[in-house]
């Protein structure tokens, strides 16, 4: 729904990232962070066109989950996972739509994963799954891209999900959003990529949450990534990937060298 998107921009002809709320046509700023409570400044308001949209979130850390979509688990003929199998990605990976994701030299198979992204709104701890909604804000796109021959090489996941650019999220925050049977895709310059649905989920996203905050404090804006369908792919210098989530938005960035 308009006005449930939360957005980060930048006015284009200068200024400080601020938060906002998304209308289709325009938006309008908030006074405070989203985090401390949605005070909307009446006065300013700026066309869509005359603003750049940022990464909604700055988190302090992205829990990412991997095998979590049944499809890709049947793909994979591997046994669905009991527990959640998570793993991090740092803070200084994330931009915000439209940015470049940039191919670094020392990796020849980057690829994209498209997520559905929980965004937390207030620290929480040990929450079970049944309160797990109450903690959180709502929902973006994210795209969990990843340095496939370096992460077999390595077998821990930590280089090939960490280089600068590898987490863009967005375009917004919508609080309204209920993840149940929706569509998600991904295409590369317009091909599609992966294409599944979220019911496919092997854990849900409040199962998600609540196993992560057993295991660590999830602080505001922080994001739990909820997995990748099959079909992901090589990614080229000169692509354009696109994230789409049905209800929800999608997030494009360009593809460049590093």
């Amino acid at each position: 729904m308009e006005g449930s998107r939360i957005i980060r921009f930048r006015v284009k002809k200068g200024g400080a990232p601020r938060y906002g709320l998304h209308f289709g046509d325009h938006v309008v700023a908030i006074v405070a962070s989203p985090f401390e409570g949605l005070i909307v400044g009446t006065s300013e308001t700026y066309p869509i066109e005359e603003v750049d949209l940022l990464a909604p979130t700055i988190p302090s850390k992205i829990v990412c989950v991997g095998l979590n979509y049944k499809d890709h688990a049947r793909e994979l003929n591997m046994e669905l996972p009991k527990e959640p199998l998570i793993f991090l990605k740092p803070p200084s990976s994330v931009i915000g739509p439209g940015d470049a994701i940039r191919l670094p030299k020392i990796s020849k198979q980057v690829e994209h994963e498209g997520e559905l992204a929980i965004v937390v709104g207030k620290r929480a701890k040990n929450v079970g799954k049944e309160d797990a909604d109450r903690y959180i804000l709502g929902y973006t796109c994210l795209n969990d891209v990843t340095a496939r021959d370096l992460q077999r090489k390595d077998v821990q996941f930590t280089r090939s999900k960490s280089f600068d650019t590898f987490c863009p999220i967005g375009p917004w925050i919508d609080m309204d959003f209920r993840p149940g049977d929706q569509r998600i895709r991904c295409t590369v310059n317009g091909q599609v990529k992966q294409d599944s649905r979220i019911d496919e989920f092997i854990h849900s996203p409040q199962e998600l949450f609540s196993f992560t905050s057993a295991i660590m404090t999830l602080e505001p804006g922080d994001v739990i990534a909820t997995g990748t369908p099959f079909g992901v792919s090589k990614l080229s210098p000169g692509d354009e990937v696109c994230v789409e989530i049905e209800g929800l938005g999608e997030l494009k960035n360009p593809v460049v060298e590093e």
